[in-house]
């Protein structure tokens, strides 16, 4: 009798061709650089939102456009938005790899994996830095209490 032939379980699918790319080595460096910058960024977040001034009930419309027109938090809440799409974007893409056994359902998943944080780094991006709690020429009575 001969034993059955069992695969390795660290490759769940096979390659159809060796790459000498450290893609792989880079992505896991990634994701431990950007976890531990998405920490300070995420605690840094909530600190100033939740504990500085009234907390909780401050944050409002008028709240978000006094932190926005200051470029240092665009720029935090960009970083933080950046890192927290592509940190996860990797890691589900990691979770299709190990899981999605054919390669066109694989293509497929990371394709609209890859759609969907492009578009929303986009959007997010735009939002951000377009962002104007007071648009010129607009009436006065749909203006927030903040615009003079």
């Amino acid at each position: 009798m001969t034993a059955p032939v069992v695969e390795s379980p660290r490759s769940p699918y096979s390659r159809r061709r060796t790459t000498r790319s450290n893609f792989e080595l880079y992505g896991w460096v990634f994701m431990r650089a950007s976890g531990v910058l998405l920490l300070v960024l995420i605690f840094g977040h909530l600190f100033v939102n939740l504990m500085v001034g009234e907390g909780v009930h401050a944050i409002d419309f008028a709240f978000v456009g006094g932190k926005w027109s200051n470029p240092l938090w665009q720029v935090w809440d960009l970083l933080m938005l950046w890192l927290a799409m592509l940190h996860g974007t990797n890691g589900v893409r990691t979770v299709i790899n190990d899981y999605a056994s054919k390669d066109t359902t694989r293509g497929i998943l990371k394709s609209l994996l890859y759609v969907a944080c492009t578009v929303t780094v986009l959007l997010g991006t735009l939002v951000i830095f377009t962002f104007d709690p007071c648009p010129a020429n607009s009436p006065a009575e749909l203006l927030p209490s903040i615009c003079s």
